[in-house]
């Protein structure tokens, strides 16, 4: 018996003296980068940090703990760029796990994707995160992209106002004319039509000249692809304006009643969710694991559902994870089982699909907040 048990640590102490960077025989190391120091830009991480706590009371994975370590990076690429190297060369994480921002993303993806290191579950919604599966074979995103999701806006319209005629403000960057080609695209078959769009620099502090030219468009409805801020602005604009469109804004990011919007996780201010046992446990696990965490900020649940998927990939890479054995993961995603998300949404990648996410529900703003409304909706149409 002391042989086989001295022979069982020996096997063990030699798979560990072979694990990649980042494995011990009692941790794996992640890392990550994110605007820490941006308001709301640590609400994910805590959400996530607090799911893997959760999972180290219970075990870990396969008997390891998971350690999260997450940089700031101010939302600036090169910052997150040099955040990602020191997590690689200085501390040796054994992956980076959902850096948030499409440009932090897309400027770590070269870099990590050179030395093998897994990009898991990014927080960005760019289709490039996806759709460039060949080239960067060692990146993943989660959410729906922003191509989907201005793909299921312009379904949405289709059949509540097949006839609308809309207009689009749009960020003049990658992210805002991937959601007016979703919108297009979503809308294709139908007499909806856009007849007018325009792009507004991030950096300006008015949108009222954008807005007043949309509205001479004749347009009966808005399409408001726009950071929270702008849409703030954007909200000032419209009353000054007397103008009162049909109005549908990128995920979450309005507070203006009547808005629709895009959701796939379950939000916490939402009664609907009162008594789902999805939110009981989210709400359980921040209690417990981040007391200081403001439990109605619907991004701490995003953060836990990227955490979910991420410990299923690790668990089912085996005892001895290596890099290579977790992305196979990434390619075999299947199911409906995050308690995070909303009912009936599937997390589904394949070595040709590598959107986790295409599905969502549609909200509405109202004076209480965002309730979700109508079933799922898919980018696959």
């Amino acid at each position: 018996m002391l042989v086989a048990v001295a022979a069982s640590l020996a096997a063990r102490a030699d798979a560990v003296a072979r694990a990649e960077p980042g494995v011990t025989a009692d941790t794996i190391l992640l890392g990550g980068t994110a605007a820490l120091s941006l308001p709301g830009g640590a609400a994910a991480v805590r959400g996530a940090e607090a799911y893997l706590k959760h999972v180290n009371a219970r075990g870990g994975v396969h008997g390891r703990r998971l350690a999260y370590r997450v940089l700031d990076d101010g939302g600036d690429p090169a910052r997150a760029l040099d955040a990602a190297r020191r997590l690689v060369e200085q501390d040796g994480v054994f992956a980076l796990f959902h850096t948030a921002g499409t440009a932090p993303n897309e400027a770590i993806r070269p870099y990590l994707n050179g030395l093998r290191v897994p990009q898991l579950f990014a927080d960005a919604a760019a289709a490039s995160l996806g759709r460039d599966f060949r080239r960067f074979p060692w990146t993943i995103g989660f959410r729906p992209s922003h191509e989907a999701e201005g793909w299921i806006h312009g379904a949405y319209l289709a059949r509540a106002k097949p006839a609308a005629r809309v207009a689009v403000l749009f960020q003049d960057d990658a992210d805002g004319r991937e959601l007016l080609r979703g919108l297009r695209g979503g809308s294709a078959r139908s007499q909806v039509t856009v007849v007018a769009a325009r792009a507004y620099d991030a950096a300006a502090g008015d949108v009222h000249a954008e807005l007043a030219a949309l509205q001479a468009s004749g347009a009966d409805t808005l399409a408001l692809f726009a950071r929270a801020a702008v849409a703030t602005r954007a909200g000032a604009a419209l009353r000054g304006l007397a103008w009162r469109p049909l109005l549908v804004t990128s995920a979450g990011e309005s507070t203006l009643t009547g808005a629709v919007s895009l959701a796939f996780v379950k939000d916490p201010g939402d009664p609907r969710w009162a008594r789902d046992p999805g939110l009981r446990l989210y709400g359980t696990i921040l209690g417990r694991h981040a007391p200081t965490a403001r439990a109605a900020d619907v991004r701490h649940v995003h953060g836990m559902a990227a955490a979910y998927e991420l410990v299923r990939v690790l668990r089912a890479a085996g005892p001895l994870p290596t890099r290579g054995a977790v992305m196979a993961q990434t390619r075999k995603l299947r199911g409906a089982s995050n308690p995070f998300l909303l009912p009936g949404i599937r997390v589904e990648t394949s070595a040709t699909e590598r959107f986790p996410l295409e599905q969502a529900m549609l909200q509405r703003r109202t004076p209480a907040g965002w309730r979700v409304f109508g079933g799922l909706w898919s980018a696959r149409g």
